[in-house]
């Protein structure tokens, strides 16, 4: 689609006062798909030439009359619009050469060169269960982190743990006075999540605790040697137990740098802030004015001299930016954080940090459940683990009941579950609120991942019918595709290269997965009314090649969202 769009661009700029690539920027799909296959729009110009658009139009028409290029073979005014109709022998040919020839590299550019786009996503809380609320920020940074790659950037995780604070005063205490040994080894985030929920419904009964807590993280926050072994215990049983998790979604992070990796910078932040004046005392406490900014002001340092978790996440942005001098940064964290990330980076452009306008929140709606909102305090919470292999074992119980031979069902039933709690979320436009509930996260019909899998396999199973000796590439029996299934099909997979661009542009990972319900539809459409294996030998070739780039545009863009296409299902 790009070379008929960069054609399109060249060939109106030498009708019009206008440059190619300010052409590039207004062409339009048009909304019918009969009106032609890219619109422009003629509004722009009717100023300087003095004329209403429809005129402009038909005029531009006019001047191409009889012309035709190498991807386009007609164009037509429809109202202020000059629509231009693709080639679609010509355009077939392109589309699926390409495919052919970059295969697991089609869609990927280098529009990054190399440049570091460090990623913040997952973040749990050391000591507390994976639950499924953060299943969102989970697989929407990876997918992010995936399409980054893909785009020529260098995407860096970066799982900034929830590894410090008050709530450590409290494990310790509660570990101190009820904990067990044994417990702590066989499952050590359950059983210090039990302690959790324990001491918050005794401290109920016994304020003292609280006191004892806050004494508990003084004495961590100063070093103490039974309080730091204490930390570093829970810390690292608890990354063990959130890493089988990573492991079951192919997750890997570069850096788990959690808050507490960034206690050692804080004294060097609160001394850039104090020289640069942005800062003022108040009764004892640092605090920075972003009233002028229609903000909320910010405190930095505690009248008892501590820190706020702001302090720490300038300290992690002035690190990142230090350690990886980013072209931009971001920061996959629920909306509800929207007003602590608007003052984060305001900080940082006080104090006078350029760069601050490539720190990007890629906020996201919560998931809320029927029965309200998760409180780790109360112990409500359903784990991301649970929901994991419950779908899994879905996935399997309908591999078992549809093909019941499948060699390797766990593998596939693994693929099929997994991708199905991925796809769930990651279908959705990010910003808006999902409604938790095992029905829809485990429904494998419709608009999901099963459905894409399933194309994918389906697919599969026809070349493997074929055998190879129709897969060999052959200009000609391309140019045999022209029915409307076969060219809608080949449209679509032009489209993978711009829908990654624009996925990574707006943070949105659904544009790639509603694109793939688009493509598995298609090829759907396709399957059902253009025979493959039983059409005559010149055609079949040309259909077999067509699928097969089907195949391959499925493939790719699942692995852009960490879903894995299987060949049999």
């Amino acid at each position: 689609m790009q070379k008929f769009k960069e054609e399109v661009g060249q060939v109106v700029a030498q009708l019009v006062s206008l440059e190619p690539a300010e052409v590039l920027n207004l062409l339009e799909v048009p909304p019918d798909p009969t009106y032609g296959d890219l619109a422009f729009p003629c509004f722009t110009l009717a100023k300087s030439m003095k004329k209403p658009p429809p005129l402009i139009a038909k005029e531009l028409s006019e001047k191409l009359s009889g012309q035709k290029g190498q991807f386009w073979e007609k164009a037509i005014p429809v109202g202020p619009y000059l629509n231009f109709h693709i080639d679609p022998k010509a355009y077939s040919r392109e589309v699926m050469r390409q495919v052919w020839e970059q295969g697991n590299e089609y869609g990927k550019t280098n529009l990054g060169q190399g440049a570091n786009v460090p990623v913040d996503y997952s973040s749990p809380n050391i000591a507390k269960p994976f639950g499924v609320g953060h299943i969102r920020s989970t697989v929407i940074g990876h997918a992010l982190y995936l399409i980054y790659n893909a785009l020529g950037y260098n995407s860096i995780g970066i799982n900034h743990l929830g590894d410090w604070g008050t709530q450590f005063g409290k494990l310790i205490v509660a570990f101190k006075r009820w904990g067990e040994e044994q417990l702590l080894e066989d499952k050590p985030v359950d059983y210090l999540y039990q302690l959790y929920v324990e001491f918050h419904r005794k401290a109920e009964e016994d304020p003292s605790l609280d006191d004892e807590a806050r004494s508990w993280f003084k004495k961590l926050e100063n070093g103490d040697e039974e309080a730091v072994d204490y930390w570093n215990r829970f810390r690292q049983l608890s990354l063990e137990t959130y890493e089988s998790i990573y492991g079951l979604l192919g997750i890997e992070f570069e850096y788990y740098h959690g808050e507490s990796h960034y206690n050692q910078m804080l004294d060097r932040v609160i001394d850039i802030v104090q020289e640069k004046g942005i800062a003022k005392e108040s009764e004892g406490a640092l605090m920075v004015d972003l009233e002028p900014y229609n903000l909320p002001s910010v405190m930095l340092r505690k009248q008892d001299g501590a820190t706020l978790y702001i302090t720490r996440d300038l300290a992690a942005a002035i690190y990142r930016h230090e350690t990886f001098a980013f072209a931009r940064s971001l920061y996959v964290v629920g909306a509800e954080q929207t007003l602590h990330f608007q003052q984060l980076f305001k900080v940082l452009e006080l104090l006078g940090f350029e760069w601050a306008s490539k720190c990007v929140h890629v906020p996201f709606g919560m998931i809320r459940f029927k029965e309200g909102r998760m409180s780790t305090r109360a112990g409500k919470i359903i784990l991301l683990e649970e929901v994991l292999q419950r779908s899994i074992e879905m996935a399997r119980a309908i591999i078992e009941e549809k093909n019941p031979d499948l060699e390797d069902k766990e593998n596939a039933a693994q693929a099929v579950g997994l991708g199905a709690v991925r796809f769930g979320d990651l279908s959705n436009d990010r910003v808006k609120n999902i409604e938790f509930d095992w029905e829809k996260v485990l429904d494998f019909s419709g608009e999901t991942a099963a459905y894409i899998q399933y194309s994918h396999a389906r697919i599969c199973s026809i070349l493997r019918k074929a055998g190879g000796d129709f897969l060999q590439w052959d200009d000609r029996v391309v140019s045999l595709l022209v029915e409307d299934e076969e060219i809608c099909l080949i449209k679509s997979l032009a489209l993978l290269p711009e829908k990654i661009i624009t996925s990574a542009e707006s943070y949105r990972p659904s544009v790639l997965a509603r694109y793939l319900i688009d493509v598995a539809r298609d090829f759907n459409r396709l399957y059902h009314n253009c025979p493959v294996l039983s059409s005559e030998a010149e055609l079949k070739h040309g259909r077999l090649l067509l699928i097969s780039a089907t195949r391959q545009v499925l493939a790719n863009g699942l692995a852009l969202l960490g879903i894995i296409a299987p060949e049999k299902m």
